[in-house]
């Protein structure tokens, strides 16, 4: 397992800020040790809860051009149908992925193609559980056609803590399926809108992880 990208600088400055903090009690409490000891076991702590925002682990993706792969670390906490109103404008089933802050936070191509639409919407920051998140906070949308001719359309969504979201891909890139197209700092939420014909291969509550968790077939 390796640090993502995106933590690099805000690991180092918290690394340096707790450094910082503890040579100065250091100095302005030296007869304090208990508590200089419980104030540096404390930062260590949540440095090491940084690092496990930003890991990277290594996931094999077994690719398939009639599977729908989960795109995200997380728990399944929708399943119905919805009509998709922002690019494909007809009825889908939507799928919706929460990233609690202890989960991965990268988000991986749920399918392989080539990517047809992008666009990054700023917005409100409710929490992701909230059914008005999907449309009114920040989220970036995504829409990839598969070699079958099979639009999916998947949405990074921003929570009451996570906003900033990051995406690496833009209309017209090759998509390949398990690989990552984006990050989420510190959690939130992932929707996938499939065609209603598919078949789902998960269940409310289930805990999944993404490139590995097969979430539905194409029929």
């Amino acid at each position: 397992m390796t640090i993502h990208r995106e933590g690099f600088k805000i690991l180092f400055i918290t690394l340096l800020g707790w450094f910082v903090v503890n040579v100065g009690l250091f100095y302005l409490i030296p007869d304090w040790e208990l508590l200089r000891g419980l104030i540096a076991v404390f930062t260590l702590i949540v440095f090491f809860l940084f690092l496990q925002f930003f890991r990277h682990p290594h996931r094999s993706t077994p690719r398939n051009e009639n599977h729908i792969i989960c795109p995200a670390d997380g728990k399944v906490v929708v399943i119905e149908k919805v009509m998709e109103t922002e690019f494909l404008k007809d009825e889908r089933i939507q799928i919706s992925i929460f990233m609690s802050p202890l989960n991965v936070h990268l988000n991986r191509f749920p399918v392989g193609g080539k990517v047809e639409y992008q666009k990054y919407h700023p917005g409100l920051y409710l929490v992701a559980w909230d059914p008005k998140s999907s449309t009114e906070n920040e989220r970036n949308t995504v829409v990839v056609r598969t070699n079958n001719n099979i639009s999916v359309l998947f949405r990074q969504i921003a929570g009451k803590v996570a906003r900033r979201i990051r995406w690496y891909c833009k209309e017209g890139d090759v998509a390949v399926q398990g690989e990552e197209f984006g990050f989420i700092k510190f959690g939130s939420r992932v929707d996938v809108f499939l065609p209603t014909t598919a078949e789902i291969n998960v269940e409310l509550g289930q805990k999944v992880k993404g490139g590995e968790t097969l979430l539905a077939t194409f029929q």
